[in-house]
């Protein structure tokens, strides 16, 4: 594919609900521009973006593809992007990337749940953006409908530059706004005419409205239109630009992906209406407390921004990356800015689902891919040696869906690390980590779908089988009230025997305080070289567990007296003396169970507080506060017992049909009511 410069560059994200047809809008895309010899279909497993075995098992897309095309002199980088909210991960890097949104939303099912999620991010990112109304040929398709439901959720800059000829099955072509013709599609091909009779008076009404929009945004046209000077298409087009450019106004255009009707034309409105690299505003970049902005000049100095990274089992560790300034080519050598390393960019290439194709240069506002960049992982930077300049990271969903892993075999357990490292590189949106209290390996990911694919791709890329069990919760015992209590150790069987004997008096101490061993012993009842192990053997049976079988914590322990024998005493016979002490002192102190507890905030719509809260109330939560957050949304914090939250996210998500979001951070320990500590109860094995 030849290079081409930034101004004739299109970074296009396709983004919507599931289901929407983003994927075979995609294939239709290439297939019309001939970078395909035909299209394939999702039901099938044959489409360019969704070439990982996950994904056609499970015909749905898990992860951002590229696919760039030529288009009448430009190249579009297409991002085809996941519906399901469970990899809202791969959405965030492709908007960071992209200079256009385009939302595909069905005809059929309207506006769905991730499409307004999806905008409302875009939004944030300040992002412009088109809607494709798909699926118009479809049965129950309704266009008016679905453009209701797009003004009523997006706001009056939402924008029809077509109308559809035809219903359902009758669908063959479009009405153009702006030129006031007509384009019929016979499998595919098109040809131009004029806009059928019965609906030429609603075509005439709907252009007039769109003119008006449009010419309010310029007063030299607005004021030679109030004259009677109609505008041209060309200068339409040209304000029509700047409104999408300022992301205040949103076309709507209408066609069908499988059918291949108005693709084309998609492709034209890409290329004359959506912004280029140029057009955007400059990419700001911190080098420790400066900050600077950097324009996508190919002349500049060489800075990339690395967007996603895969795991090919054929060629390693591949990074796609967009050049944000100057012109990469191969062979080039680049810093890593987060890890200070060199890296050779060995060889180029450009992406399309999983094809590789050669190239020599990435230019500014381009996107390309490269090879074997060993420790550049997803967010990184890569610029020349002395410009220490990084990018912003990407935002991501919290992973909030947790399970606990462990190796099926002992050669899994040698291969576990290394693969979860590289399975995290390919996905940041999963977090690893280790639970010291619990013992187990803990894989985050967004929900369900989210681990399922995790665990298979472990599976299948990297070799390496797991099983799975519940994540326990880390609950801790503490003590109510001051006991005393003897640890009593004695045995003989010949030679040397084992004595010791200790005394101590235990009392709580304020939450959070943790343990405090004193020494009270007067008269040398216990020489000085055995108390230390006195204090070791109580530290050993508090972390083992007390009455609960759980760590003890926030209690101070007195060594108030003790015996000791001439020959059989040793610091391992005062150990196991410290730990008979404080199991039986723990256990006449009033032993509680401590829970832990995590303050949770969820953002939710308005109408759906109240669920919300009664739900929050069934799990034991206490709500500590509402305020408003904009977009009729509503922002809840509570405390709720962490025990309650493993499956939040899936029960979240259920409740509110995906509209609500949360984030959870420990916040405090709170003791357990007595009625469910039998229900967590675990047994310690006793030791001699």
């Amino acid at each position: 594919m030849p290079s081409v410069p930034p101004d004739k560059i299109r970074n296009v994200a396709l983004v919507g609900h599931g289901g929407s047809g983003k994927t075979t809008l995609s294939e239709a895309l290439l297939h019309t521009a001939g970078a395909t010899a035909r299209m394939g279909r999702v039901e099938d497993g044959t489409t360019v973006c969704d070439f990982d075995p996950e994904e056609q098992r499970r015909g749905i897309s898990l992860s951002l593809a590229v696919a760039p095309f030529q288009w009448k002199g430009h190249k579009i980088n297409l991002i085809d992007t996941p519906g399901y909210a469970d990899f809202m991960g791969d959405v965030h890097a492709a908007l960071r990337v992209a200079d256009l949104a385009v939302f595909v939303v069905s005809a059929v099912e309207g506006v769905e749940v991730q499409t307004e999620v999806i905008w409302r991010l875009a939004a944030r990112l300040g992002l412009p953006r088109m809607i494709f109304v798909n699926k118009l040929d479809r049965e129950r398709a309704g266009f008016e409908r679905t453009l209701d439901e797009l003004r009523d959720r997006f706001g009056a800059g939402v924008a029809p530059l077509e109308l559809p000829i035809g219903e359902e099955a009758a669908f063959r072509g479009v009405a153009d706004l702006l030129t006031d013709t007509a384009w019929l599609y016979d499998d595919g091909v098109p040809s131009h005419g004029e806009v059928p009779d019965d609906m030429e008076a609603l075509e005439h009404q709907v252009h007039d409205n769109l003119v008006e929009g449009i010419v309010v945004a310029d007063d030299d046209l607005l004021e030679a239109y109030l004259e009677g000077e109609a505008p041209s298409f060309e200068q339409l087009e040209h304000t029509l630009a700047l409104g999408v450019d300022a992301a205040t106004v949103f076309p709507v255009v209408c066609g069908s992906a499988t059918a291949r009707v108005a693709v084309d034309r998609l492709a034209d409105f890409i290329c004359e209406i959506g912004p280029s690299p140029l057009a955007r505003p400059p990419v700001t970049v911190t080098a420790g407390d400066t900050t600077a902005e950097v324009a996508p000049d190919p002349d500049g100095q060489s800075l990339a921004f690395v967007f996603k990274t895969i795991a090919d089992q054929f060629v390693g560790h591949v990074s796609l990356f967009r050049v944000l300034s100057g012109t990469v080519r191969a062979d080039d050598r680049l810093v890593c800015t987060r890890t200070g390393t060199d890296h050779r960019l060995h060889a180029l290439f450009s992406l399309r689902g999983h094809h590789q194709e050669p190239v020599s240069e990435v230019v500014a506002g381009d996107i390309g891919a490269v090879a074997k960049l060993t420790g550049v992982v997803t967010g990184d930077t890569l610029a020349p040696r002395g410009t220490p300049v990084s990018v912003a990271p990407i935002e991501r969903p919290e992973p909030l869906l947790a399970v606990a892993i462990r190796a099926r075999t002992q050669a899994d357990e040698d291969k576990l690390g290394n693969a979860l490292h590289r399975l995290l590189d390919e996905d940041p949106a999963l977090v690893v980590t280790r639970d010291d209290e619990t013992h187990q390996t803990v894989l985050r990911g967004v929900g369900e779908t989210h681990l399922a694919v995790a665990l298979e791709r472990l599976a299948r890329k990297f070799g390496v089988a797991v099983d799975t069990d519940e994540v326990r919760v880390a609950y801790r015992e503490t003590i109510t009230a001051p006991a005393e209590a003897e640890g009593r150790h004695k045995k003989q069987s010949g030679g040397h025997g084992q004595f010791g004997v200790c005394s101590i008096k235990v009392e709580p101490r304020e939450r959070g305080d943790g343990f405090e061993f004193v020494d009270r012993i007067v008269g040398g009842a216990i020489s000085r070289s055995y108390i230390p192990a006195v204090a070791k053997g109580i530290e050993e049976a508090m972390a083992r567990g007390g009455v609960f079988g759980y760590p003890v914590v926030d209690v101070r322990v007195e060594l108030i007296d003790g015996k000791e024998h001439s020959v059989d005493s040793s610091e391992m016979a005062f150990r196991t003396a410290g730990r008979l002490a404080i199991r039986e002192a723990v256990a006449r102190a009033g032993p509680v169970l401590l829970e832990p507890v995590s303050r949770v905030m969820i953002v939710a719509p308005l109408d759906q507080q109240g669920d919300v809260m009664g739900d929050l109330n069934a799990r034991r939560g206490r709500v500590q506060g509402t305020e408003p957050v904009g977009d009729g949304e509503q922002a809840i914090t509570a405390l709720v017992p962490t025990s309650e939250l493993t499956r939040y996210a899936v029960d979240l998500r259920s409740l509110t049909g995906g509209r609500a979001s949360f984030t959870a951070r420990h916040d405090h320990y709170d003791v357990m009511p007595p009625h469910l500590v039998d229900a967590v109860k675990r047994d310690v094995a006793g030791e001699e």
